[in-house]
């Protein structure tokens, strides 16, 4: 009984919808009782009876359709585990059918990284039909104690993909992570040992990979883009061959110049067991945030995943990233990250740009240009004329003093796109859609993600120079005390230099003059 009145509670949003169904029985009844009492009829009365029975008619079918919509939305929010900031909602009586994720969307995430992983962590409140490629590959980094006495292939992306998908990241970070201190497993982790056994009971590296996401019981599953060991190259535009990844952004930015190419060594690597299989089957394909010639385009130059991707009919969207890299992307433009992925893999590998609106607080700004990066400077012209559809949403927050991406602000985006293509193709009543786009709601609503800026702020004046964007506008005080500030403390170093090298003439000047005395 307890569990009936749970459904006139005000927050299950039903009422509204019974009351709208009894307004049109009502209706309905009180037209079927004139046809009956009515002896004699007139032309006035037989179009006030028909419009009432319509009208009735039609407020009961969508009060039925909405009830049965709005059921569908609580048992989203009643029963997903892995859903944030639960309403406090506790309808016992009902149900939730696991299928309905199960169902979600197939959604392939390319990349490596803390990018990859952002992606990886908001998607899977979404759907369970979750695959996070990434690379085995050291890229030139020295091999840990670890992995040396395991003989183990590099397998720090894919140990922090699992954590990303798990249900509970905080201890799947600790359990993957833990190093023995005692015994002959002393300076082991613990990740590379079960990687290692489930290697050994599956026989197949990357099988083994793909079965740990059922055995650890996480969203989804991360497969290596490649068995093969390989290395990151650079080749520069001043004609220099980096062949170490760790060096390319030192060389890159001591030398001042830019990269021409990146490649792979070897350069036939074979993609690995369930890669291209998991394109071939996905309805959308993210690339990106990330590194963008050292975790992003070095997947794409492994044979058959570029031509795999670029033959799938699946959306495939590119998350911008925020800030450029110094050494690998200084002053690049959101155009220009695409360009440099087209140039790698050709065309048709990205159709949709998802890219951050730029309001970073100023303070985080400068640290940042301190060390030589800035913001990713935004030209959505380009993008149209190259095709690409774009969507701009603040995606940014600030995590351990950096800026990074949000990954319900992310992973909202991206199921926008799919909800709108949902849209198009006339699947509203797709359980998918209506799963997805009550969940986005939600969170919306919950987590206030901005809705895409009616003003691009990216016009230029006849001079050339940008207009002033909302990011300008909102901070603008804030980034000329800055500027004040820096212009001071400018000012100040200039004075003290003078000073000193003032009193430092004088000094030799009095020390000549006692000299000549003597």
């Amino acid at each position: 009984m307890k569990g009936f009145f749970e459904w006139f509670k005000s927050s299950t949003k039903m009422k509204r919808w019974m009351f709208l169904i009894l307004i049109g029985m009502a209706l309905v009844c009180y037209s079927v009782s004139e046809i009956i009492v009515l002896k004699e009829i007139s032309f006035f009365e037989v179009g006030k009876i028909i419009l009432m029975f319509v009208v009735g008619f039609t407020f009961s079918v969508i009060g039925l359709i909405s009830i049965q919509k709005r059921t569908l939305e609580m048992l989203i929010e009643t029963t997903d585990s892995r859903m944030e900031n639960k309403k406090n909602i506790n309808i016992k009586s009902l149900i939730f059918n696991k299928k309905v994720y199960n169902e979600g969307p197939n959604i392939v995430v390319i990349g490596g990284g803390p990018g990859l992983n952002t992606v990886l962590q908001g998607l899977k409140f979404y759907t369970n039909n979750l695959t996070g490629i990434v690379t085995v590959s050291n890229y030139g980094n020295i091999p840990t104690d670890s992995r040396k006495a395991l003989k183990l292939l590099p397998t720090e992306d894919i140990q922090e993909g699992i954590v990303s998908i798990a249900n509970n990241q905080e201890e799947m970070e600790k359990l993957l992570n833990f190093k023995f201190t005692e015994g002959q497993l002393a300076g082991l982790s613990f990740g590379d040992i079960y990687l290692l056994a489930m290697k050994d009971v599956i026989g197949d590296f990357s099988k083994s990979i793909e079965k740990s996401s059922e055995i650890l019981n996480v969203t989804g599953k991360i497969l290596p883009v490649t068995l093969d060991e390989v290395e990151i190259c650079a080749e520069l535009d001043d004609g220099t061959v980096i062949e170490k990844k760790d060096k390319i952004p030192e060389i890159v930015y001591d030398k001042v110049t830019k990269i021409n190419r990146i490649y792979i060594n070897p350069t036939n690597c074979k993609a690995a067991p369930g890669v291209i299989e998991a394109i071939n089957n996905a309805d959308a394909i993210i690339l990106g945030p990330g590194s963008l010639y050292t975790n992003v385009i070095p997947n794409l130059l492994v044979n058959g995943v570029s031509k795999a991707i670029k033959d799938s009919k699946a959306l495939k969207i590119y998350v911008n990233n925020i800030m450029t890299e110094p050494g690998q992307t200084d002053n690049y433009t959101v155009s220009d990250h695409i360009n440099a992925i087209v140039e790698h893999a050709g065309e048709g590998i990205i159709n949709f740009c998802i890219y951050d609106t730029g309001e970073v607080v100023p303070e985080f700004i400068k640290k940042y240009n301190m060390r030589g990066a800035d913001l990713v400077e935004q030209d959505p012209q380009k993008l149209k004329a190259k095709g690409i559809n774009i969507l701009k949403r603040n995606l940014s927050i600030i995590s351990d003093d950096h800026i990074r991406h949000n990954p319900n602000a992310v992973a909202g985006a991206i199921i926008e796109i799919i909800c709108d293509d949902l849209k198009f193709r006339d699947k509203q009543n797709d359980p998918q859609y209506l799963m997805m786009n009550a969940k986005l709601k939600y969170e919306k609503k919950a987590k206030r993600i901005p809705k895409q800026s009616k003003n691009m702020n990216d016009k230029k004046d006849k001079k050339g120079k940008r207009g002033n964007s909302k990011f300008a506008s909102k901070y603008s005080e804030r980034i000329e005390s800055i500027r004040k500030t820096d212009d001071k403390i400018k000012e100040k170093r200039r004075l003290q230099k003078e000073q000193e090298e003032k009193e430092k003439a004088e000094f030799l000047k009095e020390t000549k003059k006692n000299k000549s005395k003597k």
